[in-house]
């Protein structure tokens, strides 16, 4: 099974090469993810690696910290995203 790795804090103008580029040294890349605005489409400095487990690992470790065009890049395990709890629950009519 595939770990899905964060990458944040990048560059807007990194590329999915570049990421692809960088997480190849530490193994094979099964995809990248890069994530935009969904109205302007501009990139919003962070996205998804996805690798094998252990080398998703060596991964996070060596480059958690490093730079990329001048910006610190924060690296880790993705967290599966949470339901969005929107303010639901019963109306109240008065």
């Amino acid at each position: 099974m595939m770990k899905s790795i964060y990458v944040g804090n990048l560059p807007f103008s990194a590329s999915e090469d570049e990421i692809r580029d960088l997480f190849a040294e530490h193994g094979e890349v099964k995809e990248v993810r890069m994530i935009s605005d969904r109205e302007t489409g501009r990139p919003r400095g962070f996205g998804f690696v996805r690798m094998e487990p252990a080398e998703a690992d060596a991964a996070i470790e060596a480059l958690n910290g490093t730079e990329m065009g001048g910006r610190t890049l924060r690296i880790n395990e993705a967290q599966d995203r949470k339901p969005a709890g929107g303010g639901g629950g019963p109306r109240r009519s008065w």
